[in-house]
């Protein structure tokens, strides 16, 4: 079918710019949800492992360093030992089990993915510890701080990790992000909405947009941060009700 033919979000007459740009952060948040519900299915027919790398003091210490209660972090530990025992069980995540979790194939090679992993992985040692696998997720907490959301966001589209976003950077991501969608959409079209989005956001006109343009156009549009944010990770628990530790801790 011709791409002329497909309508398309990007394409849709109705949508402002900042909502087309928006468009562009909503696989990686898909991503993240469809990586809970794969991991909660899985647990509905499988039995819970008991080996546990992690003593209570480092749970209550990541639940103080994170929006989630103790019994919240509990239940994200057993959804992380579900993932990272998929190929290599040695109580990390490697990337090649996070791709066999999201498209049942530990192999190939995703841009968006990549960048989602390298943002979760903290140390930067190739894999995602269970601390940066909480405080990743930590940033789509409904009560997590704006200003933390900005920042993953803009650090996402960095990557090259100069501090500044750049054309290419974005059209890399967003002709990624469309090869994904199975979207299809013109090279001129996506240099039109890349004409658009610089002139909106680049204020100093540099061909670049920096850290600060970048929080000024984001708070101007409050629907971008709609689509960094998971409401169903305020409740970890409702979603693995048969996964949290019984502690005896009460939480406030």
């Amino acid at each position: 079918m011709d791409s002329t033919n497909r309508l398309t979000p990007f394409q849709s007459s109705s949508l402002t710019l900042g909502e087309r740009i928006c468009v562009a952060f909503i696989p990686f948040v898909v991503v993240v949800d469809f990586l809970i519900s794969k991991m909660a299915n899985c647990f509905n027919c499988q039995p819970r492992r008991e080996k546990r790398r992690y003593e209570f003091s480092d749970i209550t210490r990541l639940a103080d360093e994170s929006r989630f209660t103790v019994n919240e972090v509990e239940a994200l530990y057993q959804l992380f030992e579900k993932l990272s025992s998929s190929i290599i069980d040695d109580g990390s995540i490697h990337k090649e089990e996070l791709l066999l979790a999201l498209f049942q194939t530990p192999y190939g090679e995703n841009l968006f993915l990549d960048r989602v992993f390298d943002l979760f992985d903290e140390k930067k040692n190739g894999v995602i510890e269970f601390d940066e696998f909480v405080h990743a997720l930590n940033i789509f907490h409904p009560c997590s701080p704006v200003e933390d959301k900005i920042d993953f966001a803009f650090r996402l589209y960095d990557l090259r990790q100069t501090g500044f976003i750049e054309r290419e950077e974005v059209k890399q991501m967003v002709v990624a992000i469309l090869m994904e969608s199975d979207m299809e959409l013109s090279d001129d079209l996506i240099e039109s909405i890349l004409d658009q989005t610089f002139a909106d956001v680049d204020a100093d006109k540099d061909g670049r947009i920096s850290k600060e343009e970048w929080k000024a156009f984001v708070l101007r549009r409050p629907s971008l941060l709609k689509n960094m944010t998971l409401p169903h990770l305020k409740d970890i628990t409702a979603i693995f009700p048969s996964f949290v530790y019984h502690t005896g801790v009460e939480e406030l």
